[in-house]
């Protein structure tokens, strides 16, 4: 195409320079709040301290958040919700969906675990209050509610990092 004037040049200069204004707006406009974050420590170990989770009005637990962990790997995580509501687990206690738990084939129950995604950077830690999963290839069944902390309800399954709270 053969530009006949530098009026044209201009119009089209002002097209794309709205276009690329847009897309920022839309891209700033769609981001999900991030809980602030300070991560100290080296050598597999970490600290890390996060501020109240504005959507939820939550405080994370100091003693938690401040935790040295050891990361213990990753893979596929899934959740299981309010069908299983009362369901006993390996641990003894009721499953509640509400509360932030999860299965896992090996560690030991009541063991806490902070599982991270990825895709978000969301992290939530979940005790460890049941046995599973032993279908497909996954590592860890949340509960609902931990699922929700990591935006893992709208894809079922998603790529977790997983970090073992140590003592």
């Amino acid at each position: 195409m053969r530009l006949k004037s530098q009026r044209q040049l201009m119009l089209i200069g002002i097209v794309a320079m709205g276009l690329l204004a847009f897309g920022l707006a839309s891209a700033l406009w769609s981001r999900e709040p991030v809980p602030d974050m300070v991560r100290l420590g080296k050598g597999g170990v970490s600290v890390e301290a996060t501020a109240p989770d504005a959507l939820s009005g939550r405080m994370p637990d100091p003693g938690e958040a401040a935790r040295p962990s050891k990361n213990i790997g990753s893979g596929a995580a899934s959740y299981y919700g309010n069908e299983l509501a009362g369901n006993p687990t390996a641990s003894g206690e009721r499953f509640d969906p509400n509360k932030l738990t999860a299965a896992h084939r090996t560690l030991p129950l009541g063991s806490r675990v902070r599982v991270t995604n990825p895709a978000n950077g969301e992290s939530v830690v979940v005790r460890i209050n049941d046995r599973g999963p032993f279908h497909g290839n996954r590592v860890i069944d949340l509960s609902l509610a931990a699922a929700r902390e990591i935006g893992l309800l709208r894809s079922g399954v998603a790529q977790v990092r997983m970090a073992l709270l140590l003592d």
